[in-house]
């Protein structure tokens, strides 16, 4: 759709794209879609607000964002060999960019603007570059909004308001006739400050005091504060207009003398080229793997420790959410990590949905029914749940500890912990990792140089209670929890995750596979009454040990040591004393410690020995010495006992506390049933409802689908059209005038065509009321029993219900355009 005479507007510019430039406009700028614009005036009117092109700029990179500012200070239009000079100086020996940095910017300068014009905030031939007002509005230079060139305002705009008096007594300190009127007198000191001989000559007279104060304007901030009385220098420089006064204190230094200064150019530092990421390390990509692979089974195995923890009712959830910080230093003494570690781990059970408060009068937080699903999978397969959950969570563990924007704590697992950048920035980085030659760690700054030349106004946070480049601290974090998770391994990344990012799940799952240790059917018990795994255990084995047994030592082999306390454990769940011989004798390699099992024996005959019930409570005891000898015990008197009967003792606490209290002073008493049977307790019967993973929040509206692109194509080309369409009456139709009748499957199949070819339509249709008209359009979708259309007839997207629509016909050659 070429154009023979160059755009006047923007709307003009994109009526002369094609399709698939359209597409990309909307691809780049979602927002445009919210909704579909009905026409090519409204989807430019859309583009050039100040919500959106602010959204456009902040996705620009370092080089184009500063070719949008050049375009900012210069001349609007601005011919493409003006905005090569703003980037690359006006060609003096002292101030322009040669060799291999000039280069980069002619050879990056037209890729910048193809994306400026893509993102519909550039537009016209590059004899005439227009950048849009908005986004002229917010990088030009201004006293409330200085520009990121550090240039000031035009003499023509610093010198608005100022006497023809005043103006003339600039003219003739500066050298130059007197003329008639301001503007002429405007003109004439811009043209001075232009010109690079007569602008030479000037500086060349002035006092070196002067050029020092210049020097220190010249690439921003360009206003300085001035006494009532300056001195000589600065009063030099406001005589010849050098310095312009902005307020009675304030002067600045005007844009065409600064730029004289810079030797044309808008930008200190031109930045065509990205930094590249520099390599801290080779690694052996078959190390950095095996060591990945050791993180990634430890990061399966923490989280379900951690949810072990909570099996039975985790902690409770404070009133304004989240975790106390007294739960979260329990936790990490549990899994024997620091604090921040410890809060990563739960969020991320939380982001997989394996964690989630339980609903009750007193919430708490508990396991949730895919935890039990997720344990019965390999290990491979836990491993790349909990990494996809983790690459897609807003929620950020990281600034746990921190405040919100009213001064608030921010707690793990509580409200204020989103940030919708964070899955961005983890693919990016991840990405850039996935460049680098395999087993390579990158330089972490160099990094970080990067991610900030990519998104250069993405650094600064907008929550009150964010340092100023939330981008940085969300890739650092990035990092460190790539390593935690097995992502990553000794700094590289592996080639597993390559897999995932690339691949997908499964081929991720294959590739870890083959590196993870396989689970031992067997411990090696010693005399000194511990058991160690020299390796992952499986499954049953791991959950009866872990019964019998309380871990001592985690690492490479993990020690358990049996206790009195452990054993009981074990029996309370059900076991028998011949079953955890049994157990032990089946799954050791060394013969069973005679201490252990006398262990075993002791702790079994006295178990069961006193029954707690609720009689409170009670202690029912066979042997009256017993029951005599705990009323004599001191330390009992707390329990608040009394005798019942010669084999009963009575209590007025519950029969949990009875039970502990008994415990504690070292006998080994059953609970009770009603029916006078012993309790058997099972650990991990607590679970929430179900529920899901939590949603991670949007940083903006979603990626459009392709169909929904070209669909929403075709309406705003359907718009654009419809001053030129016959509009028919919206009124019943005459009997001479009327549309033939078609069948469902009739109008289905032409709508479907009309659909598919982007062209127009007579319909017949009834609303709701019973009223019937005859409309003129554009099918763009037709699903689920509707058709979604620009109807001409009243130039906007609507959608009608085809059982509605009583008939259709093409239009006739001399009803379009």
């Amino acid at each position: 759709m070429g154009m023979t005479t160059p755009p006047r507007t923007l709307a003009e510019a994109l009526r002369a794209r094609d399709d698939e430039s359209l597409a990309g406009l909307l691809r780049a700028r979602p927002d445009l879609l919210s909704p579909v614009p009905n026409d090519i005036t409204q989807l430019a009117t859309r583009a050039g607000t100040r919500a959106s092109v602010v959204r456009a700029l902040e996705h620009l990179d370092r080089f184009a964002l500063q070719t949008a500012e050049a375009l900012a200070v210069a001349p609007d239009p601005a011919p493409y060999d003006t905005l090569l000079g703003l980037l690359t100086g006006d060609g003096r020996d002292d101030g322009e960019l040669r060799g291999d940095a000039g280069a980069a910017i002619v050879d990056a300068l037209p890729g910048a603007l193809d994306t400026l014009r893509e993102q519909a905030l550039v537009w016209g031939e590059d004899e005439r570059l227009h950048l849009v007002r908005t986004a002229r509005e917010l990088l030009a230079p201004s006293p409330q909004h200085p520009s990121p060139t550090g240039l000031g305002p035009t003499v023509s705009e610093a010198t608005a308001g100022m006497s023809p008096g005043r103006l003339q007594e600039i003219l003739a300190a500066a050298g130059l006739p007197a003329t008639y009127d301001p503007v002429s007198a405007v003109t004439s000191l811009s043209a001075l400050f232009t010109d690079r001989a007569r602008m030479g000559e000037l500086l060349d007279t002035a006092p070196v005091e002067a050029l020092s104060v210049l020097d220190r304007l010249v690439w921003g901030p360009p206003y300085g504060e001035v006494t009532p009385n300056p001195t000589p220098p600065v009063k030099w420089l406001r005589d010849r207009g050098l310095l312009l006064p902005v307020s009675t204190r304030t002067v600045v230094l005007p844009r065409e003398a600064a730029l004289h200064l810079r030797a044309g150019r808008a930008h200190r530092v031109p930045e065509p080229l990205p930094p590249v990421v520099a390599a801290a390390a080779e690694r052996d990509p078959q190390a950095v793997d095996s060591a990945a692979a050791g993180q990634a089974f430890l990061s399966v195995s923490t989280v379900e420790e951690l949810l072990k923890s909570w099996n039975g009712g985790g902690p409770a959830i404070l009133r304004a959410g989240g975790l106390s910080v007294r739960e979260l230093k329990k936790t990490a003494t549990v899994l024997d990590v620091p604090e921040p570690v410890a809060a990563f781990w739960i969020e991320l059970a939380y982001a997989a949905g394996l964690l989630a408060s339980d609903g009750e009068t007193d919430e708490r937080y508990a396991p949730t029914p895919a935890y039990d699903d997720w344990t019965e999978l390999p290990a491979e397969d836990r491993w790349v749940r909990l990494a996809t959950a983790w690459l897609a969570a807003t929620r950020t563990p990281g600034l746990v500890g921190g405040q919100d924007a009213k001064g608030r704590a921010l707690s793990t697992l509580g409200p204020g912990l989103d940030r919708s950048a964070a899955p961005e920035v983890r693919h990016r980085v991840l990405a850039l990792l996935d460049a680098l030659p395999p087993g390579t760690a990158p330089e972490p700054e160099t990094l970080l140089a990067r991610l900030r030349w990519e998104r250069p106004l993405r650094g600064a946070s907008t929550s009150a209670g964010d340092t100023t480049d939330l981008r940085s601290r969300i890739a650092l974090w990035t990092l460190n929890e790539s390593e935690l998770l097995g992502i990553t391994g000794r700094g590289a990344l592996a080639s597993q995750t390559r897999a995932l990012l690339t691949a997908g799940p499964a081929e991720a799952a294959a590739g870890l596979a083959p590196l993870l240790p396989e689970p031992l059917d067997h411990v090696l018990l010693q005399a000194d009454l511990t058991a160690v795994a020299p390796g992952p255990l499986e499954r049953p084995l791991a959950d009866m040990l872990a019964a019998l047994a309380d871990i001592e030592s985690k690492g490479g082999a993990t020690v358990y040591r049996f206790t009195p306390g452990s054993v009981r454990r074990a029996l309370d769940a059900g076991q028998s004393a011949a079953d955890l011989h049994a157990f032990l004798a089946a799954h050791s390699r060394t013969p069973v410690p005679q201490p252990l099992s006398y262990l075993i024996d002791d702790v079994a005959r006295r178990h069961g020995h006193l029954r707690i019930g609720a009689a409170s409570s009670y202690v029912r005891c066979d042997d009256e010495a017993v029951l005599n000898e705990i009323l004599a015990d001191k330390r009992s008197a707390t329990l608040r006992l009394r005798r019942l009967a010669p084999t009963a003792l009575a209590a007025q606490i519950d029969p949990v506390s009875l039970l502990d209290g008994l415990r504690e002073l070292g006998y080994a008493p059953a609970a009770e049933s009603a029916d006078g049977d012993v309790l058997i307790t099972r650990a991990g019967a607590r679970r929430t409802p179900p529920r899901s993973a939590p949603a991670p929040v949007p940083e903006g509206p979603p990626l459009p689908e392709p169909a929904l692109l070209g669909a929403a194509v075709r309406a705003i080309r359907a718009g654009d059209t419809a001053a030129t369409v016959v509009h028919k009456d919206t009124g019943p139709a005459a009997p001479g005038d009327t549309l033939p009748r078609t069948t469902s499957a009739e109008t289905l199949v032409t709508v479907q065509a009309a659909a598919m070819t982007g062209s127009a339509i007579w319909i017949g249709y009834v609303n709701a009321e019973g009223a019937a008209s005859q409309r003129v359009i554009a099918p763009v979708r037709v699903e689920g029993g509707y058709v979604t259309a620009y109807d001409h007839t009243a130039d906007e997207v609507r959608t009608y219900p085809l059982h509605r629509i009583t008939g259709v016909a093409e239009l006739a050659d001399d009803q379009t355009a």
